[in-house]
């Protein structure tokens, strides 16, 4: 989609190091792409899609016992910007030669994930509900002509209540709210070995919490884990696994001395 930035990157990347380049024409060569890369750091040429399957397959590949050449990989971002907004979250500078020269030059932050029970990745955010919408893909044309359609015949209603769940929610074993509640959001976010979590009761105020695990039980319900939607389930469990990945960022800045 941008073999451009494509090129620049394998340029700057090549011109640095002793590179091998891969092109797999999907996610199972992908895999054994990565599967087979020995001791070499693996770099990612995409988006935030991307980074997450990478990252969940080293994961898996890990708790097999498989792990070769470490954890640690870096990205170089290519892609639209709302498809990147997880790398720049956890650091990935914007620019094909700002986030390829990071790659040479950089560091390895060591970073958390929040794994569920089902051997999902979260890298940054978990959302419940994510948005009024949560599709895991934007509409086709078609369905935008058939939804233009049904307002034109149909007139729209004039206000939307606030989506709502009716879950319960578990953090470390302690009940934070039941199903009997209406749940407007909940979000969760590793960091610093634990997840510190926020639950939006409906009309209440916001409730704040830490916890290594977070349990979520109710009628089928969807969730965000970073870009990718997941479910409709009924029970999902995340626990926080701290220091299990790590990703190549720009070394710090010295700060300036008088």
């Amino acid at each position: 989609m941008d073999g451009e930035s494509v090129r620049i990157a394998k340029d700057v990347l090549s011109a640095g190091a002793a590179a091998k380049i891969c092109l797999p024409d999907g996610p199972e060569e992908f895999s054994r792409a990565l599967y087979r890369r020995g001791s070499r750091r693996p770099v990612v040429l995409g988006d935030d899609r991307a980074l997450l399957r990478t990252v969940t397959l080293l994961h898996r590949e890990a708790a097999a016992g498989r792990a070769a050449g470490g954890g640690a990989l870096a990205l170089v971002p290519i892609g639209a910007p709302d498809r990147l907004r997880t790398a720049h979250a956890l650091g990935v500078p914007p620019g094909t030669v700002a986030a390829a020269r990071a790659v040479l030059d950089g560091v390895v932050r060591s970073l958390d994930l929040l794994v569920d029970d089902s051997d999902g990745v979260v890298l940054d955010r978990l959302d419940i509900p994510a948005a009024r919408t949560l599709a895991p893909a934007p509409p086709t044309v078609w369905d935008t002509c058939r939804s233009l359609v049904r307002t034109l015949v149909r007139p729209a209603p004039t206000a939307l209540a606030e989506p709502t769940h009716r879950l319960r929610v578990e953090a470390d074993g302690v009940l934070l709210c039941d199903v009997g509640t209406p749940v407007e959001g909940l979000t969760a976010r590793a960091l610093g070995g634990a997840a510190a979590l926020t639950l939006v009761p409906a009309g209440a105020p916001p409730v704040h919490v830490t916890a290594h695990t977070l349990t979520v039980t109710g009628p089928d319900f969807r969730y965000r884990a970073d870009t990718a939607v997941s479910g409709p389930v009924r029970r999902r469990t995340w626990t926080v696994r701290a220091g299990a990945w790590g990703l190549t960022i720009p070394a710090p800045t010295p700060a300036a001395t008088a």
